[in-house]
């Protein structure tokens, strides 16, 4: 395929403090694409499911060098939902970004360039969409990705708190544990002290300094 000829849609492209993961707090450029999959009950980011703007990928890669960045982060929507995602991402990494990807974890990860960290979701019941999770990724996940649960109740807890268990997830990268936006955050942490979970705890920091409710 050739670089020119590979178009995705994108939502928007924007500049902001990283607000989750272990790059919390860094400048990052988001790439934003359209469309996804999946309807968890607490998205925040449902203006991305339509719409957008479709544009090639040199025009991608140009909007993103404007802001003379280090870090990027390609989300959603759900970004491996498009064809072309997996040559966005190759082209950032070639360029001499630091990438990574914020992906749902329904669809298959295993395509990804290495040099780009994955952070995937486990979908907790309380997502309303814990059957999407696809169980074969995690068999491709390294000490370079990140796996997120986001936890919307005590019975989401505890079900992620067995499938840390199960399947030995803190052995493969590190895994976080996020309360939904809304939620009181001290119970979370308390339960992660009480059980004494290998895991860390992340709020939200981009809502915290501008409560948006958008994501950014």
């Amino acid at each position: 395929m050739q670089i020119h000829a590979a178009t995705l849609r994108i939502t928007e492209i924007f500049y902001s403090i990283q607000g989750e993961t272990s790059r919390a707090g860094l400048p990052t450029v988001f790439v934003r694409l359209t469309g996804c999959p999946l309807r968890c009950g607490y998205c925040d980011t449902a203006y991305a499911f339509h719409g957008g703007e479709s544009l090639a990928l040199p025009d991608i890669l140009q909007r993103v060098a404007a802001y003379q960045p280090q870090f990027v982060t390609v989300t959603g929507g759900e970004p491996l939902a498009q064809k072309h995602t997996l040559a966005l991402l190759t082209a950032l990494c070639d360029v001499g970004y630091d990438v990574s990807l914020e992906t749902s974890g329904a669809l298959d990860i295993s395509g990804v360039d290495a040099r780009v960290s994955r952070i995937v979701d486990i979908k907790t019941p309380g997502s309303g969409e814990v059957d999407k999770n696809r169980w074969e990724n995690l068999a491709h996940l390294t000490a370079h990705d990140e796996i997120k649960f986001v936890i919307t109740d005590e019975a989401d807890y505890q079900w992620a708190r067995h499938t840390l268990t199960e399947h030995a997830l803190d052995r493969q990268c590190p895994v976080l544990f996020s309360p939904v936006h809304g939620a009181t955050p001290t119970a979370l942490a308390e339960w992660i002290l009480r059980d004494r979970l290998p895991v860390r705890m992340q709020l939200q920091l981009h809502k915290i300094l501008w409560n948006d409710a958008a994501g950014r």
